[in-house]
């Protein structure tokens, strides 16, 4: 689709996302990052606070979209009783697309929350999909914080249309 590193909205985090602001926005499927979205990259226990929102949020429409390899995605969302896709390659549109075959959704219906411009952002805009850019959980290295602040720009530019719920 749309070649953009703007989300589509800025927010602290998934947690301030509730049915009343998906069927706001027409949304019927939100799908989400894994790490530094829901978890940080260093443990598989979501805060308390994750832990309702995710309870709240079962049979919703939520779907985790991840690059990650690792079974510990999948054993998260089958404790959570959420769907998942892994191996999602983003910002290629693969997982992405294969998200929207599974609920047999357009992409309009849909949006994706996660924590990076250059795979989050980038992969929902291509595939025509609404993004959603939420502040990392913990950016607990050096690669992390570098990422941050190249991606600093592009919230400045996005804050400055006001992207914001």
């Amino acid at each position: 689709m749309r070649f953009s590193l703007l989300p589509s909205m800025l927010m602290d985090s998934v947690t301030g996302i509730d049915q009343a602001f998906l069927d706001k926005r027409g949304i019927r499927l939100l799908m989400l990052d894994f790490d530094n979205t829901i978890v940080p990259y260093t443990t598989d226990e979501p805060t308390a606070e994750m832990e309702r929102w995710l309870k709240s949020m079962a049979g919703k429409g939520v779907c985790v979209v991840s690059n990650s390899h690792n079974d510990r995605v999948k054993l998260f969302c089958q404790r959570y009783g959420m769907d998942c896709i892994t191996h999602a390659k983003k910002p290629f549109p693969r997982g992405i697309r294969a998200c929207l075959e599974k609920y047999g959704l357009q992409p309009e219906q849909c949006a994706l929350a996660g924590d990076q411009i250059f795979t989050d952002t980038l992969g929902a805009n291509c595939a025509g999909v609404r993004s959603i850019l939420v502040k990392p959980i913990h950016n607990h290295n050096f690669w992390l914080k570098a990422r941050h602040v190249l991606e600093k720009p592009f919230i400045y530019l996005a804050r400055k249309r006001r992207v914001t719920q």
